[in-house]
């Protein structure tokens, strides 16, 4: 579905039909298809409507971006659905995005749920701006400024991945959707504009410092085991220094993408929603 929003419109993903809605917002350089396994794990009676953020996928809408503007585009989705409130899921940034919009507006959160994301990491090395998004996300960001001749080598690029040790017709099925152009010049739907804005944001930014200092729920959150490359350190190595603010879990063998994108992940998150 399509829902209008600050200067444009938001492409929505709908799954299932039922009393109880489930949001789910993704990751910085993702899109709606992420959450694909997880829905294919839920039970009849449960909603997940997933958005495309504002300037990824389908959402090719212009700034600002940012949490806060994040934010209030999910609330604008809930609004369409007529949703008064409703979980509220949250991978890598969409995490952080969790987090905001539950301290900007607690009466439409009824539950917090973050997937390896959510708490404010550290600033990353870096003498600059793109220097910093590049140490984060790694090939991520690099494949933004690449070409690809067609799907199969755009395919080939995640294959090599250190971190994609999972592959399933929902993976290519995620992958695919981020294509724009045709052959042989196809590249990726996200701007790298919004990914440079909402990696400013999170790390200096005061919507997600606000939203973390003031904490109005006690979400759990899942945690991978390994890192963005597949290996150690872990996005957030020491689950200890979050256990006074939030319930922490970690999902053995599951990294940064598989603890979403994976069998053991998406199965841990379907879990988790359904409890």
């Amino acid at each position: 579905m399509r829902v209008p929003v600050a200067g444009g419109e938001l492409t929505v993903g709908v799954w299932g039909d039922g009393p109880r809605t489930i949001l789910a917002l993704h990751g910085i350089t993702a899109n709606h298809l992420a959450w694909q396994s997880v829905a294919d794990r839920l039970p009849a009676g449960m909603r997940l409507v997933a958005p495309d953020l504002r300037g990824r996928g389908d959402s090719q809408l212009p700034g600002p971006y940012g949490m806060a503007a994040h934010a209030a585009d999910a609330v604008a989705v809930l609004d369409a659905l007529d949703v008064p409130s409703a979980t509220v899921v949250g991978h890598s940034m969409g995490g952080f995005v969790a987090l905001v919009l539950a301290d900007r507006h607690p009466v439409r959160v009824d539950r917090l749920l973050l997937v390896d994301g959510g708490p404010p990491l550290p600033m990353p090395p870096g003498n600059t701006a793109d220097e910093r998004v590049a140490a984060v996300i790694g090939p991520a960001a690099a494949r933004l400024a690449m070409s690809f001749a067609d799907v199969a080598e755009h395919r080939d690029f995640w294959r090599w991945h250190p971190a994609f040790t999972e592959w399933t017709t929902n993976i290519e099925s995620y992958l695919d959707y981020d294509l724009a152009g045709q052959p042989p010049r196809m590249h990726s739907k996200v701007s790298p504009e919004a990914v440079r804005a909402d990696s400013i944001d999170t790390f200096t930014g005061r919507a997600l410092a606000d939203a973390w200092r003031r904490l109005r729920h006690r979400p759990l959150m899942l945690r991978a085991e390994y890192g963005m490359l597949g290996a150690l350190p872990a996005l957030y190595p020491d689950p200890a220094a979050l256990a006074d603010r939030l319930t922490v879990r970690t999902v053995d063998g599951t990294n940064h993408y598989t603890i979403l994108l994976g069998e053991r992940g998406a199965a841990a998150v379907a879990d988790s929603l359904r409890s």
